[in-house]
């Protein structure tokens, strides 16, 4: 699959499962509510790959960074950012939650020595700031009582826990280790860390049996658990997590395309502004770097008046 496929889904799925979300608050401890999407993730990815004769059997070194990926990517994070649900409104979740991308930025240089050009930073910026701009409105009218400051900090820290996560597991795919085989191993451990703080924390095991919980669950198992982390950490591993943590300011403007559809929002200019600014940073980001293509033809020492497009490989790569 390309990079532009992978990406795509991890926007389009990723962007409407904040509804999902919504409608898992209320009977079911958020903790309890993790604990059951992971399990039954992990139980579907392990069926799966015992079905497609894919290995099972790893190091303990590997389990080591599957445990990891497990509390930080499919555990902690999760929890934290459930609960910040309960004190701020869904317009300063996005906005806090998209930090994630300078987080990615920052931590690849100094897990991984990755060097940010002027690009990827410029890239952020847009990104960032246009954010900012289509959730303007609703946070000008925020009270910024001890509750909501409470729950941004508890929003960044969790954008914190995943953008380690992130790291893992660019440092395992490095490692050899395939990206569907890990899923399912750290949603397990995901899931066994999340349920064994729910019983600690005293919280019931209890089920909403309604149709929006249960649609909810199985959408974010099957689509927001299984298909879009294996699209973004597979995409994760192939461009680096400073380029992918782009899809997590991507995700408002898809959740206001769909709140535009089924909820009759009504654009207004800080909506178009913003989508324009995300889009424009999203471009920056993501295109192909004409900087490697212009060290290309100095290398090759090829006469400047030879179109580009007649030297072999600089045709236009995928996302």
């Amino acid at each position: 699959m390309s990079n532009l496929f992978l990406y795509v889904v991890t926007v389009l799925v990723w962007g409407s499962t904040w509804i999902a979300i919504e409608y898992q608050l209320g009977i079911v401890a958020p903790e309890v509510s993790v604990f059951y999407r992971f399990t039954l993730a992990a139980l579907l990815l392990f069926a799966w790959c015992a079905g497609k004769g894919l290995r099972l059997r790893f190091s303990l070194t590997a389990h080591v960074r599957f445990a990891l990926l497990g509390l930080l990517l499919f555990g902690l994070n999760y929890i934290v950012t459930y609960y910040a649900q309960q004190y701020i409104t869904s317009a300063l979740t996005a906005i806090a939650f998209s930090t994630m991308l300078w987080m990615n930025i920052i931590n690849s240089r100094l897990f991984f020595g990755v060097r940010f050009d002027a690009r990827v930073v410029t890239g952020a910026v847009f990104g960032i700031f246009g954010i900012a701009v289509l959730f303007l409105p609703q946070v000008e009218n925020i009270s910024f009582s001890d509750a909501t400051f409470y729950g941004a900090a508890l929003c960044v820290t969790g954008a914190f826990i995943a953008s380690l996560g992130n790291m893992v597991s660019q440092g395992a795919q490095r490692a050899g280790l395939p990206v569907v085989q890990s899923n399912a191993w750290g949603m397990f451990y995901g899931a066994l860390i999340t349920g064994s703080i729910a019983l600690f924390q005293g919280k019931a095991f209890v089920f909403d049996w309604s149709v929006q919980y249960v649609g909810s669950i199985v959408y974010l198992v099957l689509f927001g658990s299984i298909a879009a982390f294996g699209a973004y950490l597979t995409l994760l591993g192939r461009i680096g997590a400073h380029k992918a943590g782009y899809a997590m300011v991507m995700f408002p403007v898809v959740a206001l395309v769909i709140s535009f559809f089924f909820e009759g929002l009504e654009p207004g200019v800080n909506i178009l502004a913003g989508v324009t600014l995300v889009i424009i940073g999203n471009v920056i980001i993501l295109r192909p770097n004409n900087g490697k293509i212009i060290q290309m033809l100095r290398d090759r020492r090829i006469s400047p008046r030879v179109p580009v497009s007649c030297v072999p490989g600089t045709a236009e790569r995928s996302v």
